[in-house]
């Protein structure tokens, strides 16, 4: 090939062509760096071009940049191009490498000039950027990027990580220490007598008030030695005697200010304290032409705070003493996306732990307030010395404050949770369940679905042996050992009834290999013999024959080795509370999901038998009914209910209550929220304008109790179902 070559480059001249030898073109490019030996000859490469001399033509520039030190590797040709030279060492300056193929672009090397790297880089930036310019073109037209941007929102880029502020997070209080449930019982069990006859006597002391104050509404008889001055003065001395009854629930809410947890007890403090203040300097500062303070009003929200902490006490109370009645009881979570994707309920046994420490929590309603009375005392303060001082009366900023925060301190505001919690909590308590605060209620809703197994629809008692019958010349212990055997390893709710009737017998539990569920039955070895133990339905599927015209519905087969051996008859009584309780279940949009192990427990025989709404309830598959009931599952953290007994009746309860009690709580704690913010505008204006009679101490009471109507009748439905 060498000489092939040389003998081209001796040529004759062609016509109007200059010939150069080979020793001119060697002393024109040198023979130094850039040449690569071929055998006996050498090819030399061409030098990296100067910023000043232009590039070689036929070449397109700034494809290959060769960095400063290395040289940069050629491209891989294609192989059918590759022409393979006879080897040769190379030398110790150059690196390694095949020479390029006829038409290839070939690697300058690395040069010594910064300007010309430099123009190198921003050749190679600018074909790069052209040989993708086009790319796209076209794109706009195609279907999937039309809908694309029809209906995917265009989002923005986020800051970098390190760019973006990061806020500083509030530190959360501790939690409260989860106590077990008896010894909660006997803290919330001490003082709820005295709470209960304290905020009777502040019931009694607001009578007399009420009747000062609404003594000028209508036209009721006062003595005549009691002037508007010793009216005041009496409205005053009352409202301190109520105080004192109510002093340790309004230094509750007094210390939440301390924790920035402002809440309706906490607007009542700061009530109190104005309407006291303006009405001990009622007769010097503003005599408000003959009117009264708001005394009656602030005792009276005094008297249903305490009336309100007595009931949601008497509550936890009696959740916490029927969750420590029993020694193992039953725990109820909402499993997140257990079935179908969706939440559901499950019962499980376990220790109620964390049942204290989600029992000492804040309420739904507290919850709430500590987000909107910071806002609507703020707003209380503000208004107040704007109709006072910004109208230039600032006499009148007492009575502006009085005004104000009475209009925000809601009757409701302990009714809001108290009320619907002690009743739901007495109701559940007769049927074993308690809900284990509100951090059990707050991911209740619609939606959801329930697990039942067999136990809950059919307690132990409510399925029975209706009689036996073996067939060829088995023995009766080997059909009920066998059969036992399979109904215990399926885990199937018969498993009780098989065992009792096992030791009637004096027969022994067998060790069965290869256990298979099916739909309708299961089937294992027991000592080299196929068991298969299910329905009818079951026994005909598996092509096992059965006595012409029998006539059992319900009833558990047994076959060995194809031949069946035997019958038990069983007879399944449907609970009182079945019933209604799917009805309540299905009317509160829970979904109940049928996880049963029992072979006859099919969607067909509830609906032909017992008449119940199967079409309304789910039926999954065999494997997955299994892995549904099974105890190996995880659990939500969050417990929802403790039960203490047996049946789908306590079960159903405790969800459809707590569910129950999560939208009353919000809807009566917005309605409070609502009246109040109405209630401090309403003040508001009425102080800024000097409306004395249009805001009087009576019209204010009504206002209040207008807005107290909607609590009771919101708790009144909770425990209706």
């Amino acid at each position: 090939m060498a000489k092939d070559r040389d003998d081209e480059l001796n040529k004759g001249p062609s016509s109007g062509e200059e010939t150069f030898s080979l020793e001119e073109i060697m002393a024109e490019f040198g023979a130094g760096r850039g040449k690569r030996p071929v055998g006996d000859d050498t090819i030399p490469f061409p030098t990296v071009p100067s910023a000043a001399s232009p590039a070689p033509t036929g070449r397109r520039p700034g494809k290959v940049v060769s960095f400063p030190g290395a040289p940069a590797p050629a491209p891989a040709p294609p192989e059918e191009k590759v022409v393979e030279f006879p080897a040769a060492a190379p030398p110790p300056e150059e690196p390694a490498g095949a020479e390029a193929p006829p038409g290839a672009e070939v690697p300058a090397p690395a040069s010594d000039n910064p300007i010309a790297e430099g123009l190198n880089r921003l050749m190679q930036k600018a074909d790069d950027y052209a040989g993708h310019m086009f790319e796209e073109e076209g794109a706009e037209q195609d279907e999937a990027v039309r809908r694309a941007e029809r209906y995917i929102p265009g989002t923005d880029e986020e800051a970098p990580e390190q760019a973006r502020r990061e806020r500083r997070k509030r530190r959360a209080p501790p939690p409260a220490p989860d106590l077990p449930p008896a010894d909660l019982a006997r803290r919330y069990h001490k003082g709820l007598k005295s709470l209960r006859v304290r905020s009777v006597l502040a019931f009694l002391l607001c009578l007399p008030m009420l009747y000062l104050t609404l003594a000028p509404l209508f036209p009721l008889p006062l003595p005549a030695p009691l002037t508007p001055r010793l009216q005041t003065l009496a409205l005053a001395g009352l409202l301190v005697l109520v105080l004192l009854l109510g002093v340790d629930v309004l230094a509750r809410g007094l210390f939440r200010l301390f924790r920035l947890e402002l809440g309706m007890d906490t607007l009542l403090v700061f009530s109190c304290a104005a309407t006291l203040a303006d009405a001990l300097t009622l007769p010097q500062l503003d005599p408000r032409d003959g009117q009264l303070p708001y005394c009656a009003a602030a005792a009276l929200a005094v008297a249903f705070l305490l009336r309100g902490t007595w009931l949601k006490r008497r509550g936890q109370r009696l959740a916490c003493r029927t969750a420590a009645s029993a020694s193992e009881p039953y725990l109820v979570t909402l499993d997140e996306g257990k079935w179908n994707g969706r939440d559901t309920y499950c019962k499980w046994s376990g220790a109620p732990i964390g049942f204290g420490r989600q029992m000492q929590a804040a309420d739904g309603a507290e919850r709430i307030f500590h987000r909107f009375c910071p806002l609507l005392f703020v707003a209380c303060l503000v208004l107040s010395l704007v109709a006072s001082v910004g109208m230039g009366a600032p006499e009148r900023l007492l009575w502006c404050l009085s005004a104000t925060l009475a209009s925000a301190s809601s009757f409701s505001g302990a009714l809001c949770f108290g009320t619907p919690w002690h009743k739901l909590s007495r109701r559940l308590s007769k049927s074993g369940a308690a809900i284990a605060g509100w951090d059990a209620v707050t991911s209740t809703g619609v939606g959801s679905g329930i697990l039942l197994t067999d136990a809950d629809l059919f307690p132990p008692g409510c399925v029975s042996l209706n009689g036996i019958k073996v067939f060829g010349d088995f023995s009766v212990d080997k059909v009920v050992s066998a059969t036992a055997t399979l109904i215990r390893d399926s885990g199937s709710g018969l498993d009780k009834i098989f065992h009792d009737l096992l030791r009637s017998q004096g027969c022994v539990y067998r060790r069965a290999q290869d256990l298979c569920c099916y739909e309708g039955g299961a089937g294992a070895l027991i000592r080299g013999e196929q068991v298969l133990v299910g329905s009818s339905a079951f026994m005909h599927l598996m092509d096992v024959e059965l006595p012409q015209g029998l006539n059992v519905k319900n009833a558990v087969f047994c076959a060995l080795d194809g031949e069946l051996a035997g019958i038990f008859a069983l007879n399944y009584s449907l609970h009182g509370l079945i019933e209604p309780s799917l009805n309540a279940l299905i009317r509160n949009r829970i979904t109940p999901v049928l996880a049963t192990r029992d072979f006859n427990l099919i969607p067909a025989m509830l609906r032909q038998r017992f008449k119940l709404p199967v079409e309304k309830m789910e039926f999954p598959a065999v494997e997955r009914r299994r892995e549904l009931s099974g105890a190996e599952q995880s659990h939500s953290d969050i417990l929802t209910a403790v039960l203490c007994r047996e049946g789908l009746g306590p079960y159903s309860e405790a969800v459809v209550g707590a569910a129950r009690l999560r939208r009353a709580v919000r809807c009566s704690a917005v309605l409070a929220c609502v009246g109040a913010a109405v209630g401090v505008l309403l003040a508001f204006y009425l102080t800024s304008v000097g409306a004395y009679s249009s805001l009087s101490p009576s019209n204010l009471l009504v206002f209040l109790f207008m807005w107290l109507v909607p609590t009771p009748l919101i708790s009144g439905w909770v425990d209706r179902y």
